[in-house]
């Protein structure tokens, strides 16, 4: 089965920007160094549930965060979401770095650390529990988060995908989508 990502278009939505992480990038040349500067860089809209992550180098801090803006505004991706939470535990994996992403009832709040963090508020979730698993590495723990959002099913998707037919249950339709 081949999952081809149709591209979002940015100009719809009202994206907001973080800088998660810059790094000072030297390159060692004939003639000395060479200073350049390394930004990643989240963007989302919470009311849409829609995020990415992005990446930008250049000589000066603030042509990074725009050039990091412009390469996450190219890679959005549209999130399942229930309630201000997820429908499902998953986990994300990205090289060593795993993040484990679990739902939370109303008033828990957004239980991550940094990294993670950008990226949870950045696609509008308000109840979350997360643990980060191996790397500590920034742009491996924003990747893992993402990959971990986008294996994120609703119900009627997986009903669809299995080839049943819905189930008609007792329960408030608040509670089950």
């Amino acid at each position: 089965m081949t999952n081809i990502k149709k591209p979002i278009d940015p100009s719809v939505y009202n994206l907001k920007e973080s800088v998660v992480s810059i790094n000072r990038v030297t390159k060692v040349v004939k003639g000395g160094k060479n200073l350049s500067f390394s930004a990643l860089v989240v963007v989302g809209d919470p009311q849409a549930g829609v995020v990415g992550f992005g990446t930008g180098k250049a000589k000066e801090v603030p042509s990074a965060i725009k050039k990091g803006i412009e390469s996450a505004r190219k890679n959005l991706t549209k999130v399942n979401l229930v309630h201000g939470t997820i429908p499902h535990q998953t986990m994300g994996v990205f090289g060593s770095g795993k993040v484990l992403l679990k739902p939370a009832p109303d008033g828990t709040g957004v239980i991550a650390g940094g990294p993670v963090r950008f990226v949870i508020e950045a696609v509008g979730i308000h109840n979350i529990l997360t643990k980060c698993i191996g790397s500590r590495n920034p742009h491996n723990v924003v990747k893992a988060t993402v990959d971990a959002l986008v294996q994120l099913r609703d119900r009627q998707s997986v009903v669809e995908m299995r080839g049943l037919a819905p189930v008609e249950s007792n329960m408030p339709a608040a509670v089950q989508s």
